[in-house]
This record gives C-alpha cells, structure tokens and sequence, in this order.
C-alpha cells in the first residue's frame, strides 16, 4: 500500500475516540513505519554524538532535547508527521480539514536516566500554556497555543519509570469543570494544584507508537529508572481556528473536536 493511501487508511475507530474523550490521550500503536522511526533515531545520535558539549549534564537539559535542538523541525522529525498516519489520525478526532498544516514546532523529547542507586520519585505534573518565568513565557501569564499533543515513542519503553510521557487519565475533565467555576483567569495564580479523579499512568509502548492527547490533560515525563534513553517526539497541534478561539476553549475543550462532539452526542 502506497503512502498516501496508507495516511488515509488510518482514522482512529469509534472505541478510540471514546476513550480518547473519557480518558484525554489514545495510543495508536504501530502508527509510524520502522524505517522513519530508525532515520529519527539516527539523527538525534548523530546530533548527541557530535554536537554536545564536553561535559554538559544533559539529563538537565530538558532530558536531552535542548542537546539536539538543532533538529527542532528538521525534515526527519517533520517528516514523522507529514509523511505518516498522523495528519488523517489527528483529523479524525478534529474533523477532516480542521487541522493545521503544516504542523508547527516539532522537536526531539529525549529523557536521558535521572535517577541511580534509589527508587524514583513519583511524576509530578502540569497543563501546558501558562508561563512560570522559566520557560520563556512571563510568570503568571496564560495563552492556549495549540489543541493537541503528538508523542511518538522512537524506541520500545516497556516498563513505567522510563522516561514514559505521563498523563493523569480524565484530568482534562477535572479542569474544565474547575476553570469554569472559578473562571480562566485563576490560571494568572499559576498552576492550580486540584485533586485529579486517577493515578498517573506511565505509557508504555514500542518504536512507532503515536500517542494523541488534549491541550488540557495534566501530563509530565516520568522520572526515568530505566537503564536507556528515552527517544521521542513531540508536537503540539492546532486547529485551524485554534488563534480565534484562544482561551475560550479552557471552558469549551471539545469546541475543536468535532468528531468527538459528534460520537459523544455533544452540542
């Protein structure tokens, strides 16, 4: 089967976009070629090999990915996305059309082995859009940039405690409910620290997996125990009139999903 038929093959089924909606995030496994995942993996151990600095922590750096950050956008990460299921896999959540392309800032999310000689600490989460001083957005000021991750794991993370990408199933719910009785602008507060309905879960998965979820899911990278690197990467993407609905959607999270609405039997 030809690429482009196989992209258009591939829409997340009906289950899939349940649980996409019940718990914020859906793992698609096996929905990047091997070969794609290899060439990623490749350029990201060409870049740590030959372009860290001499004696550099990098599991400080971002887990690594500041290391590598040459290859924010290069045409073997782009093409993990634009040259995959993952346009047609993403649609079927927004609607046909409805996403924007091409997609923006795709980067390397590397989690080098943080932790030697203890147990690892638990994971500690967060929503994204909301400056702390230390990410390069003011403190206290908040502004969604975007409707959806994209995680694709580039090597197998089998067990928890591996650098696993970490979400907080049905949080997306918790904070739509909280946001709209104590309105958006709490968000100025900093992050609100609110009981979440389940226990992180640390996603396993192998190379090739795609795992969506929401702007709104509470998430982190897990500590990582593990013996290896963690290669992935990251994408936040947006709707087409992500810009116009801005924050609104902090109150509205499904206002762009439209297929999910329509499973969902929402208005």
């Amino acid at each position: 089967m030809g690429m482009a038929n196989r992209e258009n093959a591939m829409k997340l089924t009906t289950e899939q976009i349940r649980e996409f909606y019940h718990r914020g995030y859906v793992k698609i496994p096996g929905a990047i070629s091997k070969s794609m995942v290899d060439t990623a993996r490749q350029a990201i151990n060409y870049s740590i090999g030959t372009l860290s600095p001499k004696g550099l922590n990098l599991a400080k750096h971002h887990g690594g990915g500041e290391v590598v950050s040459n290859l924010n956008s290069s045409p073997m990460i782009k093409d993990l996305y634009h040259k995959s299921p993952v346009i047609s896999l993403t649609e079927s959540l927004l609607g046909k059309g409805n996403l924007k392309t091409p997609i923006g800032r795709t980067t390397p999310a590397s989690r080098f082995p943080n932790v030697l000689g203890k147990a690892p600490p638990e994971p500690t989460g967060h929503i994204d859009n909301m400056g702390n001083g230390r990410n390069g957005k003011p403190k206290g000021s908040y502004h969604r940039g975007f409707t959806c991750f994209g995680i694709i794991y580039l090597a197998d993370v089998p067990e928890p405690y591996s650098g696993n990408f970490t979400v907080w199933p049905g949080s997306h719910h918790v904070y739509e409910d909280y946001l709209n009785k104590k309105g958006v602008e709490i968000l100025s507060n900093g992050q609100p620290r609110i009981d979440q309905p389940e226990p992180p879960h640390m996603i396993t998965g192998q190379a090739g997996d795609l795992i969506l979820a929401h702007f709104l899911v509470y998430h982190c990278a897990s500590p990582n125990a593990s013996p290896n690197i963690r290669y992935a990467t990251i994408a936040r993407m947006s709707h087409i009139d992500c810009a116009k609905n801005g924050n609104d959607c902090f109150t509205d999270i499904w206002r762009e999903f439209s297929c999910v609405r329509e499973v969902m039997g929402i208005d």
